[in-house]
């Protein structure tokens, strides 16, 4: 895959990821209208929380680390057969593994809710509702575990479509049941839409694997007796791979843990924490997503077939290419967010139970979330390098170190800055793992080119400064003039598009070569 393929396979996940994150904005603007940051709207996201975690625990992170990189490998060097029977074989094996945490975390929910929001032990109400709605989400994590093992088989081939739109389909459900379930049913329908969207994922994405020729066989007797096979090469290579990533993930997720069970401490971080850090995480995660998760899924399976190939210096230019490409795009939109979160967080969620008192805390979470922003698409770029070269260890190592900065800074930080402090700590932690793991990819490959990368950034850093000001204050005077809702929005997307132009005329000036080469590409498919 060449960088021009591979910016075109970014692009078709960065625009399924733009459809999916409207989509998300409507939804989070009805849970905002409907909830609001009040106890409902906190007991869902507590809830809703715990079977994300476990995703990225035991799906995406299998996919990510061990999936794409084995399935590469066996697609381009074995037959037909060969690669499908591996594919049934995990499967197999993940239905099975899926079950048993599945059923284990409903049974377990009560004791799961205190240890993750002890703060709402001294509320029995949000206590209990917390626990009902964990109970019935909880199954999700079997659901979205099959969505990730498709999306890891369907990227080993370069098909990335599919996959990209499926989260289109869980935000649909999500938004028919808050129109037409949850005036009835509350926060449960909402709870109940959650499983029906992966249910809908898990046909999408099966449907696509049958196309390409995935014949699984559902008869438990003879599977069991037949079929699986638990000593396959391949299995040993991926449980190798994947124990480490476990770990590492286990890591990275007890940071988010560690972040709720703070923000659950409302007397401290001040009410509705919970829930602000929830409306300021998809705001920060939409640029993110785009752009930085896009690139370094696109760029799994390249760097995976470099290594295979001992290609080293393609190897190291890809990560190159893929950090600048990542730090073009994440350090402006960082920037945006910082500079013009506040009326944008009023335009999108200030009204009905989302009040002004939501907007500022809201605000302030994005603020300092906003630091962070260009470090988690490094780190994305960084972590998959090492899944390539076959290093799952490392990449625990800096988690660990990282999760006791954040720890530590969650403490010192929450007092004077409450939820502010707590998105601060995670941005600092995240920088910080981004320079550990560089430093340590350079230590075991050579350099990649530091000298560019550092100039790249500092002539990036320096455009984005230019368009902050800019942006700084026009924000101010958008929020000095209230003519409603409408004529709000319209000034923010004006205001939008002469940040894109100042951005880009600073990075023309300052010599940014990667803007010229994207405006060339987008004028060739106008």
């Amino acid at each position: 895959m060449s960088n021009k393929r591979l910016i075109k396979s970014t692009g078709i996940i960065s625009f399924a990821t733009f459809i999916s994150r409207i989509l998300g904005f409507v939804r989070d603007i009805l849970i905002a209208n409907f909830f609001g940051t009040t106890m409902f709207a906190e007991a869902f996201v507590v809830a809703f929380r715990i079977p994300n975690l476990l995703r990225d625990l035991v799906g995406e992170g299998a996919a990510n680390a061990a999936f794409v990189p084995v399935l590469t490998e066996y697609h381009a060097t074995r037959s037909e057969d060969e690669f499908w029977r591996l594919a049934k074989n995990l499967l197999y094996i993940l239905i099975g593994a899926l079950f048993i945490i599945s059923l284990c975390g409903t049974l377990l929910a009560p004791l799961i809710v205190r240890l993750i929001a002890p703060g709402f032990i001294s509320d029995p109400d949000k206590l209990a509702i917390t626990v009902k709605l964990t109970r019935i989400m909880f199954s999700f994590i079997f659901l979205v575990g099959l969505v990730a093992y498709s999306m890891g088989i369907l990227n080993s081939l370069n098909d990335f479509a599919v996959s990209a739109f499926s989260p289109v389909l869980l935000n649909i459900s999500m938004i028919a049941f808050l129109v037409f379930v949850c005036p009835r049913f509350g926060i449960t329908g909402l709870a109940i839409a959650v499983l029906v969207g992966g249910v809908v994922q898990v046909a999408a994405q099966g449907v696509a694997l049958y196309k390409k020729g995935f014949r699984p066989d559902f008869n438990a007797r003879r599977v069991l007796r037949e079929k699986i096979e638990w000593v396959h090469p391949a299995v040993k290579r991926i449980w190798k791979l994947l124990v480490p990533r476990f770990f590492g993930s286990a890591v990275y997720q007890l940071s988010v843990i560690v972040d709720n069970i703070f923000s659950t401490f409302e007397w401290i971080v001040g009410i509705g924490a919970p829930a602000a850090l929830w409306y300021s995480y998809r705001l920060f995660h939409l640029p993110l997503a785009m752009f930085g998760i896009a690139v370094a899924t696109v760029a799994l399976p390249k760097m995976s077939k470099e290594v295979a190939k001992n290609d080293i210096s393609s190897f190291k230019e890809t990560i190159n290419f893929s950090m600048r490409s990542v730090f073009l795009i994440l350090i402006p939109a960082g920037i945006g967010l910082a500079t013009l979160g506040k009326p944008m967080i009023r335009i999108l969620f200030e009204r009905g139970e989302f009040t002004s008192y939501s907007t500022s805390i809201t605000q302030s979470a994005l603020f300092f979330y906003s630091f962070g922003l260009f470090a988690c698409g490094g780190i994305k770029i960084l972590v998959n390098s090492f899944f390539s070269l076959g290093d799952t260890v490392t990449p625990v190592k800096v988690a660990g170190v990282s999760f006791f900065i954040n720890l530590i800074l969650n403490f010192i930080l929450m007092w004077p800055l409450k939820i502010g402090g707590l998105a601060l700590a995670t941005s600092i932690a995240a920088t910080c793992n981004f320079i550990m793991l560089y430093i340590m990819l350079t230590r075991k490959i050579g350099d990649l080119g530091t000298g560019k990368v550092l100039n790249h950034f500092a002539r990036i850093l320096t455009a984005g400064i230019v368009m902050g000001i800019f942006s700084f204050y026009a924000g101010k005077f958008l929020e000095n003039i209230d003519k409603g809702l409408l004529a709000s929005a319209i000034g923010l997307l004006i205001i939008i598009v002469f940040c894109v132009i100042v951005y880009t005329v600073s990075a023309l000036l300052l010599g940014v070569n990667e803007i010229k080469g994207f405006i060339k590409w987008v004028l060739k498919r106008a």
